[in-house]
């Protein structure tokens, strides 16, 4: 059975202008049966992607291009939020992922009425050291931290209803964890096998060195997750951890100074309480600037991104 509304397809670009022909071209013939927009986000590439693009377009492309490169994740919030479809689906522009899929979701999600189908890349094609190694390490740290147990967070291949896609709160890099974003909503959501291919054209913006930051984006996501509620449960815990270990080091102070040994006892604890005091303040502090921001653009109706320009194809959608 094929789904007669709209649907809206979200692909953040950077770099992709060989790609752009045969990834259009593939969506037209994959999607052929249905009622789609297209909205391409360009993240401030700096090659032809913006003029292949335009060169490619039709009646049911828009082109956002981005003042800047500001990452994945922002793209892709740019793309959700000019959707207009009953579901959006997030794409990569690389033709890794095969919209020939596409159907397939979408039919899942609306005859079991999920609110998210995620993609999982069952063969995936990539690099083995580079790729499939910290993403395996990246999946099962996720899984086991927040919860939320899906085979595979980095696909980016996923259908969601569009009430859910534009009250993620995407901002940073948490496009990795948009599973758990969901989760956070309530979202009921499953997960299909899905095709992957190898690269065709240009190389992945991605590799080991983003293992910090999938750990930095754990870490808020986990605040998020089970504290952005009650705080005082995750800052309570900490205090009181201090006190303690104030208390239990001015009693070691004295035994120190008991034993004529004042110089060597003062050096060290106060070392020990500088280093404990300042990592305390630094968690603390870039916690409290994360919500802080999202109140900022939340509550001012701010977006995390400026638009340079805006692309429509030539003629109206089917």
């Amino acid at each position: 059975m094929t789904y007669h509304g709209l649907i809206s397809i979200v692909i953040p670009l950077y770099h992709e202008a060989d790609n752009i022909p045969p990834l259009l071209e593939r969506i037209r013939e994959s999607l052929q049966a249905l009622r789609y927009e297209l909205i391409l986000v360009d993240d401030g590439s700096r090659d032809r992607t913006v003029e292949a693009v335009k060169k490619a377009a039709d009646g049911h492309t828009k082109l956002i291009v981005l003042a800047r490169n500001y990452g994945q994740t922002t793209a892709m919030a740019a793309g959700i939020a000019a959707a207009m479809g009953d579901y959006v689906i997030t794409l990569d522009g690389d033709l890794q992922n095969d919209p020939a899929d596409i159907p397939r979701m979408l039919h899942l999600a609306e005859s079991g009425n999920w609110d998210v189908v995620a993609g999982n890349r069952a063969n995936r094609q990539d690099g083995v050291v580079l790729r499939k190694i910290p993403s395996r390490f990246a999946n099962a740290m996720i899984r086991w931290f927040t919860g939320v147990h899906l085979k595979d967070y980095g696909c980016t291949l996923k259908v969601f209803r569009r009430n859910v896609a534009q009250q993620l709160g995407l901002y940073g890099e948490l496009h990795r964890f948009i599973p758990v974003l969901a989760a956070m909503q309530g979202a009921r959501m499953t997960q299909m096998d899905v095709q992957h291919h190898p690269r065709v054209h240009g190389v992945s913006k991605y590799g080991l060195g983003r293992v910090g930051k999938v750990l930095a984006d754990l870490l808020v996501v986990l605040f998020l997750q089970r504290y952005f509620h009650r705080p005082m449960r995750l800052f309570a815990p900490v205090a009181t951890f201090s006190i303690l270990t104030g208390v239990v080091t001015g009693f070691y102070l004295l035994i120190r100074l008991v034993v004529n040994q004042p110089t060597v006892a003062v050096n060290w604890l106060i070392l020990i309480a500088v280093l404990v005091l300042a990592g305390l303040m630094l968690l603390a502090f870039g916690l409290i600037a994360e919500m802080q921001m999202r109140t900022y653009f939340e509550s001012e109706g701010k977006t995390t991104y400026r638009v340079r320009d805006v692309f429509t194809g030539g003629s109206r959608l089917d």
